[in-house]
């Protein structure tokens, strides 16, 4: 009777066992996993190319959260913010790092989302980093300030692209058009080639700084960084909730010897509407508990403030959860 009873409980406790396995790692029909603990999921992740600071970023995260807490971060190499809104929306990624100006395109729809129309599969998780504004002119070409561009010859980046968004309304702020200027629409590469063969006057670059191809023509190159005056950041702030204020220091490009005022969009985290709240809280938690110990330069503008600033998509709950417990929101 002893035996039949121990063996009773033990298919009993088996059982439980079983139960208590799958209730902790349920999956979707789609086989999307939903629970909250980190080491039972995996999250596919769009960045950008493979070559590029999103990707290599978003890498950099991925490993140092594999070893933490055991959390699958799957990342996908793509076309970048606007692919990977849209990627988020046909389910294909459930998290990825975005512009803070293009997502407010997005979830908006206009710009570069005029075309399809708002999308609200998607909320915010926490910026990461400046990508900056840079405005770049030769430095004896006497443009000093963002007016001065006015009649000249100017790249705005590739037709289409967010840095063309970009200039058309730091241009706006000053009561300048597209028809106002002799408007190029070239690469950052492209750019920076024709201003050191004086075709071009000034160029448009929104990237991290230092950026390469400004950096590269820096040192064959005078340049100035045309900056952005209280005055019209302010305006352009009050059109736009996307821009933040940002200095690039002095030193970052050769030549380039005082502090020089801008603004900035930010690289963003956005994830799937469909991805639990525990979830998004314990990767929300994560990500910026241990932003400090990230092997990439861009790691170093993280923090608590910056994550949650000049961002006009609503946060997940999970991540407002996180970022209401921290104080960093109220």
């Amino acid at each position: 009777m002893k035996k039949k009873l121990s063996i009773a409980l033990a298919l009993i406790l088996a059982f439980a066992m079983i139960l208590c396995t799958a209730c902790g790692d349920a999956t979707t029909d789609e086989g999307k996993t939903t629970s909250g603990d980190l080491s039972s999921i995996s999250i596919n992740v769009g960045t950008g190319g493979s070559t590029g600071t999103y990707y290599g970023f978003c890498n950099v995260i991925s490993s140092l959260l594999k070893e933490k807490t055991g959390a699958n971060l799957i990342i996908n190499s793509s076309g970048a913010s606007k692919a990977n809104i849209l990627d988020i929306d046909d389910g294909i990624v459930d998290m990825a790092i975005v512009q803070n100006d293009v997502m407010d395109y997005a979830y908006n729809g206009t710009s570069l989302f005029a075309d399809v129309g708002a999308i609200g599969s998607f909320s915010t998780l926490g910026a990461a980093y400046a990508e900056v504004c840079q405005i770049v002119a030769k430095a004896d070409s006497g443009i000093k300030t963002v007016a001065d561009l006015k009649g000249k010859k100017v790249s705005v980046g590739d037709s289409g692209s967010g840095v063309e968004f970009n200039a058309q309304q730091i241009l706006g702020a000053y009561d300048i058009t597209f028809e106002d200027i002799d408007k190029q629409n070239l690469s950052f590469q492209a750019s920076a080639d024709a201003l050191k063969d004086g075709k071009i006057d000034a160029f448009f670059c929104t990237a991290g700084a230092p950026t390469v191809a400004i950096t590269d023509l820096a040192t064959t190159t005078g340049i100035v960084l045309v900056e952005i005056d209280a005055e019209h950041l302010a305006k352009l702030q009050a059109d736009y909730g996307f821009y933040a204020e940002y200095t690039v220091p002095a030193g970052t490009y050769t030549g380039i010897d005082a502090d020089a005022t801008t603004v900035a969009v930010k690289a963003t985290f956005i994830v799937s509407n469909d991805l639990e709240e525990e979830t998004v809280y314990q990767l929300t938690k994560a990500i910026y508990e241990n932003a400090g110990e990230y092997s990439h330069e861009k790691a170093s503008e993280m923090n608590l403030e910056y994550a949650v600033s000049s961002i006009s998509v609503p946060f997940h709950p999970g991540a407002e959860r996180y970022f209401k417990e921290v104080g960093a929101i109220s």
